[in-house]
């Protein structure tokens, strides 16, 4: 059989986590992460994850990532060329994302891969929502919210993901899984992991209508 040597679009949440275990228990053999950094290269784009802690994620999956910096206006071309780049490095023939249902996120990932001669692989896809975070429940992951709109707010921040907090969520009428943006997470511990990973919130802060934790 080929290997299927694959990267992982890596966010530190519990979305992509769950997507990379799932493309390893479907043959992918996974070589490296990659995450992109805002302008100034401190905090993750989409999370606002510190790179320190984005790299700890990453030794403790005994696994390289690459961290790269990118404005809004430039993602798309700096997002495909690092693919290019990380291809011919580790030899990769495909990349994992952990979109579950909307669609748009999906075509901007696949046209980016065809872009880059990668083939876009989503094993969460289509999966119903609260299911899929009880699953990640049972395989072991950890996560923490570290981000969240206003209708959740600051109290939620820092919070562990637990099945009593999705019920929680889901009688404010946010979504089980936060697809639609409603709360981004960090994967503290999974079976990935060599070690858990030890952060706390420092502060939070709120900005443009969202919360945000300061973690160290």
């Amino acid at each position: 059989m080929t290997k299927k040597n694959s990267l992982c679009s890596w966010s530190g949440g519990k979305d992509s986590c769950f997507a990379l275990m799932q493309a390893m228990h479907q043959g992918y053999s996974s070589k490296v992460l990659l995450n992109v950094l805002n302008e100034a290269g401190k905090i993750s784009r989409s999370h606002g994850i510190p790179a320190a802690i984005l790299q700890a994620q990453a030794t403790a999956a005994g696994l390289p990532i690459q961290l790269i910096s990118s404005s809004w206006n430039d993602y798309e071309k700096n997002f495909t060329s690092a693919l290019s780049i990380l291809k011919e490095q580790y030899q990769l023939s495909h990349a994992v994302f952990g979109d579950i249902d909307l669609q748009p996120h999906r075509d901007w990932e696949e046209k980016v891969c065809s872009n880059a001669g990668l083939t876009a692989i989503l094993p969460l896809w289509q999966q119903e929502r609260k299911a899929l975070v009880l699953q990640m429940l049972d395989a072991g992951i950890e996560t923490m919210i570290v981000s969240c709109n206003e209708t959740m707010g600051e109290r939620f921040i820092g919070e562990i993901i637990t099945a009593t907090l999705v019920d929680e969520l889901e009688a404010l009428g946010i979504d089980a899984c936060g697809e639609n943006g409603e709360y981004h997470t960090l994967v503290l511990d999974c079976p990935l992991f060599e070690n858990r990973i030890n952060v706390s919130v420092k502060k939070k802060l709120l900005h443009e209508n969202y919360w945000f934790a300061e973690l160290q």
